[in-house]
């Protein structure tokens, strides 16, 4: 695992401390324990995981500066892509954010677990809590790995952040059409595409993608919407 790391790191030109690597080995063996009554993730196994949910998150930290950043990962789940961006980046302020309050209770002790400070781990719809006074462009940084259509995971993610903030969606190569269908609801929600990011998974020649959005002004007071609206007409 701690080698896999290292090598996986310096490929993406990062750096992680023993203390680091040291944690990213007990978040593993924290998570291999909890997924057999959970089911946190399909990935199993010291080389899959770290490839294929550790280095994939630590890529994203090669895209910006996080240091003394806000962050919220919008249905982090597992704590993907947050918690390893955190271990490896432990001056970041980071909120998870899921639905489900099993996984929220799992990442609030994985939290403790890793002795991880500055950390909110919320139970709420994202819609509802974008809705909050303290929530709504709040943070410098929303992250989202969802499977959701990038016009919904927009409505719903947008909002959280301050106007010259990002957002940055976890997506696949073959996103193209998906973006250029985004385009609207950026604009509507008060952002635009500032780039894309192709980049390998160290040691796959897997290809994944960061769509990074930047914040241009404030999202209009009548977004989000339900989710059942936002399912039945994206923007």
């Amino acid at each position: 695992m701690k080698n896999i790391l290292i090598q996986g790191a310096l490929k993406l030109s990062l750096s992680l401390p023993t203390e680091s690597l040291d944690k990213f080995c007990r978040y593993y063996e924290f998570l291999e324990e909890k997924n057999r009554v959970m089911n946190l993730t399909a990935i199993a196994g010291e080389k899959d995981t770290a490839e294929l949910h550790f280095l994939d998150c630590l890529a994203l930290l090669t895209l910006d500066s996080f240091t003394g950043k806000s962050v919220i990962d919008i249905g982090s789940g597992a704590g993907f892509p947050g918690i390893p961006m955190k271990i490896a980046e432990k001056a970041l302020r980071l909120t998870l954010l899921d639905a489900q309050q099993k996984k929220v209770a799992f990442l609030e002790e994985l939290s403790a677990h890793l002795q991880l400070p500055d950390i909110r781990c919320m139970h709420a719809r994202a819609e509802e809590a974008a809705l909050l006074p303290d929530m709504r462009e709040g943070f410098d940084f929303a992250v989202s790995r969802a499977v959701a259509r990038l016009n919904v995971l927009a409505e719903i993610c947008l909002p959280f952040i301050k106007a010259g903030g990002v957002f940055i969606a976890m997506k696949g190569i073959d996103s193209d059409a998906e973006i250029n269908e985004a385009r609207n609801a950026f604009k509507k929600l008060g952002a635009a595409t500032e780039k894309i990011v192709d980049y390998e998974i160290p040691g796959t020649g897997i290809i994944h993608r960061a769509v990074i959005i930047r914040k241009t002004a404030a999202t209009p007071a009548q977004y989000p919407r339900r989710f059942a609206k936002i399912q039945k007409s994206p923007l």
